[in-house]
């Protein structure tokens, strides 16, 4: 029978990238198995549900490609089949009322075991089990209730979720066995931790796919990294597609010891896989990112620019300010500029028809030439001059792209400045 798992987050916020990292398991481990993954917003609180967090939660998985089987569901739709199934178990004598509330009978002696799928047998001693609270005297499910209610009715066969659970599946294995219900399969994943070994959190940088996604990042990259947090596939292949995680995905070889978040390294992935998109898809990837980050900016220009970047930088985010002298002015230091190199290249650059890079290059390799200096040294008060810093994509491509009026104009008003 194939697996049905489920993703249940609180609709509290910014979906987290460690409630990502446990949904990402979830769904490689159903795509892998042929499964189903499930999406329920757990909101049996209704004081802290925010339908704005409920839409970007869907928001943020479906542009990480983390698509969920059938409609969503919500905890609160529920509530009325939560009190029901309480009711029956106070008549069965399985559970009792309690100064208005309902409590599940939990063992006294005895031991609740489950065969954890990440971290092998666990046994928790029932002694320390509180007969549970499933019905709050106001008449709200608990969250310890309601969930395996719902993993129930839901007919989730697997459970993999963060470890902060693992306290909690005793008591839910417990109200299973109450209603009759099998229990799943339970695996629990290590929490994410930060360069520092704490919990991550926003002191150590971009926690929430929103703020990943604002920092330039793309879903490929991401994916691919948090798959490597606590899985790997053999001890020297890193760089893998979505479609080759599912391929190779499994639980047997999550291993049970916290990862901690390098952003060094999601930097570095996500060059990677920037560099290996289609130049045209490259393209449409940094005109949707510059239109979502609020860019006016000539999209065509940023198409033709795309190219000369693409080798260059590691996240969308740099594109402005390695590329942003094409689409506003510059203010390049004087003391990095040469007025006679500046006056020089004026001069070289117009006679050069048309005014392509190839052309704009001999141009300027002549200049460097006559000049008696090396072509590195000549260039640099020019790229100056021209892009406002020492670094920049091609200088040839970009003069091109600057055009020859624009190019002369800042050549011209550098030179007046230079010191």
């Amino acid at each position: 029978m194939p697996p049905v798992v489920r993703f249940a987050p609180s609709p509290t916020g910014f979906l987290h990238i460690g409630n990502v990292h446990t949904a990402l398991f979830n769904w490689l481990f159903a795509r892998h198995e042929g499964g189903e993954f499930r999406l329920r917003i757990e909101n049996t609180d209704t004081s802290r549900e925010v339908a704005e967090a409920t839409e970007q939660i869907q928001e943020s998985l479906r542009w990480l490609g983390l698509e969920w089987d059938g409609p969503v569901t919500f905890q609160l739709d529920r509530m009325d089949r939560c009190r029901e199934e309480a009711h029956r178990l106070v008549a069965q004598g399985k559970a009792y009322e309690d100064e208005g509330a309902i409590r599940i009978r939990m063992p006294d002696d005895g031991t609740t075991a489950w065969d954890d799928l990440v971290r092998g047998p666990i046994e928790y001693p029932n002694e320390k089990l509180e007969d549970l609270v499933a019905i709050r005297s106001d008449g709200r499910p608990t969250y310890n209730f309601a969930s395996p209610v719902e993993d129930w009715l839901d007919g989730i066969t697997h459970i993999i979720r963060g470890d902060d659970h693992i306290s909690n599946t005793p008591k839910q294995i417990r109200i299973l066995e109450a209603l009759g219900a099998p229990p799943p399969e339970y695996a629990h994943v290590s929490h994410i931790l930060g360069p520092d070994g704490a919990t991550l959190s926003k002191r150590h940088g971009s926690v929430s796919v929103e703020d990943f996604r604002a920092a330039g990042y793309i879903p490929e990259a991401l994916t691919n990294y948090l798959a490597l947090l606590g899985w790997s596939y053999d001890d020297r292949t890193e760089i893998m597609t979505v479609s080759e995680l599912v391929e190779r995905f499994t639980l047997e070889r999550v291993g049970a010891s916290p990862a901690v978040f390098d952003y060094q390294k999601l930097e570095h992935f996500n060059g990677v896989h920037l560099r290996a998109l289609p130049p045209g898809e490259y393209a449409e990837r940094l005109v949707g990112y510059l239109r979502e980050q609020a860019y006016e900016w000539d999209e065509e220009l940023v198409r033709r620019a795309a190219p000369l970047v693409q080798e260059k930088i590691s996240t969308l985010a740099q594109f402005p300010g390695f590329a942003g002298f094409l689409f506003g002015e510059v203010d390049p230091d004087p003391a990095l500029l040469d007025r006679e190199v500046l006056e020089r290249a004026a001069a070289a650059l117009e006679g050069v028809e048309p005014f392509d890079a190839e052309g704009i290059e001999q141009a300027l390799r002549a200049l460097a030439d006559e000049l008696g200096t090396s072509p590195r040294r000549a260039f640099q008060p020019i790229r100056v001059a021209v892009t406002g810093s020492k670094v920049s994509p091609g200088l040839f491509e970009s003069l091109e792209l600057l055009g020859k009026d624009r190019a002369l104009s800042r050549l011209a008003s550098a030179g007046a400045v230079a010191a």
